[in-house]
Formats: structure tokens, C-alpha cells, sequence
């Protein structure tokens, strides 16, 4: 297991069997960041079954949430964990941070991924999550997603890469895309109407397993 990094995740690599997100909302910058330093924290001194391979915490740059993507080989060892040590690890955390507000967790597959070979990685993420009315539906968003952001080696200008997920029951698409910077990141042809910039995120901290 790697020490915890400041290095975006290969949201691409293939022992990924699920992803899980969970957006959290805490209010204040220096909220996000004691969150997210004591979700590591705690889960340093879990029991990590093999089926983990990484957590992400990123925080928003508004300075109210954290987004956490989990990579796990499959849902079922998540979901053993989720019942034998959740409860511990989450008491951990709220004991640090009270009060955080969690949405609750989306289990998703990876369905399309685009990326430039020329470029260097990016800084900041832009996530968007949009309810579909089923696989068809969502598979159509995807697809209209991809058109806005061009295709290598013609993607817009600050674009990375775009990596675009369907949830597991087909209800929702969640486009995660990687930015040169914040400027260009709030360029996305992605953002909807009057859409507010509290989806801009940068990783704050990660803990990952290394391909096997």
C-alpha cells in the first residue's frame, strides 16, 4: 500500500471492478480539510481487505465539500466491509469533524474514457452528476458529453482527460474530467445553465494500492 500522495488516480486501470463516490458537505475550508486528514487517518488503521485499491478525497474549490471515489475490485467485499467496520471508521471521523452532511454513496461502472498522450497531468478535476431515465438515457448523455470535449489530439484547450461513469442501477452519469487549471476547467462545455462552480475540485490526499 502506497503512503498517502498528492497524485491524481488512474481512474483507467484495469483491476478497477467498482467506484464508488460519496460527496460530503462540510461547510468551510477548514472543515474539508480536517475531514479529509482524518478520513485518512482512520482509514490508515482499517482493516483494508485486498479488494481496496484507492481513496481519493478531493475538496471543493469553494471551500464547502469533499468528494471521495473509492476504486474496489467488486461491490461485494465493499460491501462486507461497509457492514463489519463502516460504523467504526465513520465514528472516527465525525468525532473529528461533527456535523458532516453526507448525500449518500453512488456505486458506478467506468463506461468511456478520453485522454490527450501530449499534455501533462491535470490540476484540477470537474465533476459533474447528472439522473438519467435509464441505461439508454444515460448512455446518451455519455455520448453527448464526449462530443462537447473534442477527441485526441483535438480535445479543448486545458482538457487532460474525461473519464465517464453509469451508475450501477442506470439512474445517474457522473463526467470526471481533468484540467489544466482552474480557468480552463471552468471552461467545460459540460456545466449546465447557471450551473455554480462548486463542482471544481483538487485533490487533497489519497491512499493507494499499487497494481498488482
Amino acid at each position: 500500500m502506497n503512503p498517502d500522495h498528492i497524485v491524481l488516480p488512474d481512474i483507467t486501470r484495469t483491476d478497477v471492478g467498482t467506484i464508488l463516490v460519496s460527496p460530503w458537505l462540510v461547510g468551510t475550508p477548514e472543515r474539508q480539510r480536517a475531514a479529509v486528514d482524518a478520513t485518512i487517518e482512520e482509514w490508515k488503521v482499517a482493516p483494508r481487505p485486498d479488494a481496496f485499491l484507492s481513496l481519493n478525497c478531493f475538496v471543493s474549490l469553494d471551500g464547502e465539500a469533499v468528494l471521495n471515489y473509492a476504486q474496489w475490485t467488486d461491490d461485494e467485499a465493499h460491501r462486507e466491509f461497509v457492514r463489519t467496520y463502516r460504523p467504526t471508521l465513520v465514528r472516527g471521523i465525525d468525532e473529528a469533524v461533527p456535523g458532516i452532511e453526507r448525500p449518500g454513496l453512488v456505486r458506478y461502472r467506468l463506461r468511456a474514457s478520453t485522454a490527450a498522450t501530449d499534455r501533462p497531468e491535470g490540476e484540477i478535476i470537474a465533476v459533474f452528476a447528472r439522473d438519467t431515465d435509464g441505461f439508454e438515457h444515460a448512455e446518451r448523455l455519455v455520448t453527448e458529453a464526449r462530443a462537447r470535449l473534442g477527441t485526441p489530439p483535438d480535445l479543448l484547450p486545458g482538457l487532460r482527460a474525461a473519464h465517464f461513469h453509469i451508475s450501477t442501477d442506470g439512474s445517474r452519469v457522473l463526467i470526471y474530467e481533468e484540467w489544466a487549471d482552474e480557468r480552463s476547467a471552468a471552461t467545460s462545455p459540460n456545466h449546465g445553465p447557471g450551473e455554480p462552480t462548486g463542482n471544481l475540485y483538487r485533490l487533497r490526499r489519497s491512499l493507494t494500492r499499487h497494481h498488482l
